[in-house]
């Protein structure tokens, strides 16, 4: 006798599917997310990198110039600010997608303590903010031989 394993929501699955895409597809181009864009913020990605002498901030900000880039320090606190320009739209065109977002952008993050904000440097090159923090210099512990 040979068993046989039953899934009986398999058919509903497999019928709920292409339904899903029929709705998606005809309502896309009435709700797209053009409109949530606009509404809210977005952020970039940001990689933070510990090195032997010092910390790295390097966020993505394609498509922004380097005049609408802030960078400041303030109470052990390291902020970047900006904006994208949305560009002008193709009215000839018809949208299908839009995932780039516009608008401006804060990110906030605290820095380790004795930091010295005359020392940190900033580049922006291809698109990518590169933030270099110098560490603070620590008393380094002296092993003491004891006679």
């Amino acid at each position: 006798m040979n068993l046989m394993i039953r899934r009986p929501n398999r058919a509903r699955w497999a019928m709920t599917r292409p339904m899903d895409r029929v709705f998606d597809d005809f309502f896309a181009p009435f709700f797209n997310e053009s409109w949530l864009a606009k509404e809210t913020q977005w952020q970039p990605m940001v990689d933070v990198v510990e090195e032997e002498a010092q910390f790295r901030v390097n966020a993505e900000l394609p498509g922004i110039d380097k005049k609408d880039i802030h960078v400041d320090v303030k109470n052990n606190v390291l902020t970047l600010r900006g904006e994208r320009s949305e560009e002008k739209r193709d009215e000839t065109g018809h949208y299908y997608r839009r995932e780039r977002r516009f608008g401006s952008f804060t990110r906030r993050f605290n820095l380790p303590e004795n930091v010295d904000p005359e020392a940190i440097t900033a580049d922006y090159k291809n698109g990518v903010l590169s933030i270099t923090i110098p560490k603070p210099e620590k008393s380094v512990p002296k092993e003491i031989t004891v006679h």
